[in-house]
């Protein structure tokens, strides 16, 4: 599935490995299997599979090397490993991610202090928390009539369940707790529920859980058309009469540049990259880099109270043991934030100590914002001084409006009384993440249902004037969103990746 000769031409080129990279490859292998594919990542393989989420690495040794292998220039840099290091103000990243050294923060400005990437054949997915809630309200996108059924087919993808940890002795208890504190009025399908997790269970008994690996599946990785190719950084899109023709590709190993001719380009790199790579080619519309949002994010931890008795400690399954996994508490126009409560181990972040006490006792909540969407808010590019992979450095405008303040204030108060309706909160304040630090970047490429200056790309996810390129990942969606987001950026990929392969087999979508 890899290798480091680059082709001379292919069908598609795709530059980025994460989620949604890996769906146009995956749908484009079903739908146009004579098609040629190749699929270019800035950073190394860290797992087996290819893009293999790295809790499934059972050796914590070859975890750690996995995640400072995806680390790209910030290697050598500290991560988060302790609720001290979270709630110190350091400006210190999640294993696996790096942070911009620089440009993160404008003076006047709140910044993004905590903007991280991930380099690794997989991107983000080979570390993210599984989370797979569905948009609700205003988090989704009106003009897109085919919405749900797109959803459907990143379900597919993923492998999204509800049941991984069905037997976890403590999780029924969270929901219903929170269920008394949180259901009255609600909707049925706005009500606490089980989190959807991409996330499923092996013979075995096993958890596993998906990363791209998943999303490309067996059709892909058994597809002779397709290929992968690592530590492969490219620098701009080609573009020739006005329409897409190829990729520029750096082989980071030697130094050498390569063109490769496409048919269609895709560029899913990040919310931060992706516009990187477009102003790096001049592919300039106005809209691009701008409407860029974060989910300001708080956090807090409780130990719940009246447990019933375990005969046994339960043994941990790779890097978890499974007390009481993942519950969900939808977002709703009237409450603008979406809630995950999980289990300590689960957190991506540390919020307390391991509990010594009564293990499985203590759960972290997140509520997570939906930022007011302004277009100055926005990522900018500096052709004077690169980055350390010599592209122009990206630099952050960002600001907090009056309403988001207004909005993580009543985050605040409402994370201490689900704390307390669950448990016995560990501390007395909640603690607000430094910006940033959600890793849930959009709006920057952002979809539109008309070239009107406020969108980069239409509802397939083509760029506007430039025939063939189509972009992909969090930075494609064009509402304020609360819940994670990967599952709807998947979605919108489906939707573009449908639209290459008709054009591919001369039909119309």
């Amino acid at each position: 599935m890899s290798g480091r000769d680059y082709p001379d031409s292919v069908d598609v080129a795709i530059v980025g490995s994460g989620p949604t990279g890996a769906a146009y490859a995956r749908i484009l292998s079903e739908r146009a299997p004579g098609a040629t594919i190749a699929m270019f990542e800035v950073g190394p393989t860290v797992s087996d599979p290819p893009g293999a989420h790295v809790k499934n690495i059972e050796d914590p040794a070859r975890r750690s090397e996995a995640q400072k292998g995806s680390q790209g220039p910030g290697s050598h840099e500290a991560t988060v490993a302790s609720p001290g290091a979270v709630k110190s103000g350091q400006r210190i990243g999640r294993p696996g991610t790096f942070l911009l050294p620089e440009g993160y923060r404008f003076e006047g400005e709140d910044g993004l202090p905590v903007a991280a990437m991930s380099s690794n054949v997989g991107g983000m997915a080979a570390h993210w928390t599984a989370a797979c809630p569905r948009p609700g309200g205003t988090e989704r996108i009106e003009f897109l009539d085919d919405l749900d059924e797109l959803l459907d087919e990143g379900d597919r993808l993923l492998d999204v369940t509800t049941d991984a940890f069905d037997g976890s002795p403590f999780g029924g208890l969270v929901r219903d707790r929170l269920s008394a504190a949180v259901d009255e009025g609600r909707d049925e399908r706005l009500r606490v529920q089980r989190m959807p997790l991409a996330v499923h269970r092996r013979d075995d008994g096993r958890l596993v859980w998906s990363g791209s690996d998943v999303v490309l599946g067996d059709v892909t990785r058994a597809n002779p058309n397709f290929g992968l190719h690592d530590e492969s950084l490219v620098t701009r899109v080609l573009v020739e009469n006005g329409h897409a023709a190829g990729v520029e590709v750096r082989d980071l190993r030697t130094g050498d540049l390569h063109p490769v001719r496409a048919r269609f380009v895709v560029v899913a790199a990040d919310a931060l990259r992706t516009p990187q790579v477009l102003w790096s080619s001049g592919i300039r519309p106005d809209a691009l880099g701008r409407y860029l949002n974060d989910q300001a994010q708080v956090v807090f931890a409780t130990r719940l109270r009246d447990l019933p008795d375990l005969e046994t400690e339960l043994p941990a399954n790779g890097t978890l043991a499974e007390y009481s996994g993942v519950s969900w508490v939808p977002f709703t126009d009237d409450m603008p934030f979406h809630g995950q409560v999980m289990q300590l181990d689960a957190s991506p972040v540390p919020l307390a100590e391991d509990d010594t006490v009564q293990p499985g006792s203590i759960v972290g909540i997140g509520l997570f914002c939906a930022k007011d969407l302004q277009r100055e808010d926005r990522v900018v590019f500096d052709d004077e001084h690169p980055d350390a992979y010599g592209m122009p450095a990206i630099g952050i405008h960002y600001r907090l409006t009056e309403r988001d303040h207004a909005v993580l204030d009543r985050a605040r108060e409402e994370i201490v009384r689900l704390g307390a309706a669950i448990g016995d909160p560990l501390d007395p304040r909640p603690f607000t993440m430094p910006l940033g630090a959600s890793l849930h970047y959009q709006g920057t490429t952002r979809m539109g249902e008309m070239d009107d200056g406020r969108s980069v790309c239409g509802p397939d996810s083509e760029v506007w004037g430039v025939p063939g390129l189509f972009v992909a990942g969090n930075g494609v969606i064009p509402t304020a969103t609360a819940c994670n987001p990967t599952l709807t950026s998947v979605a919108l990929a489906v939707r573009g990746a449908r639209r290459i392969a008709a054009e591919l087999n001369g039909r119309s979508r």
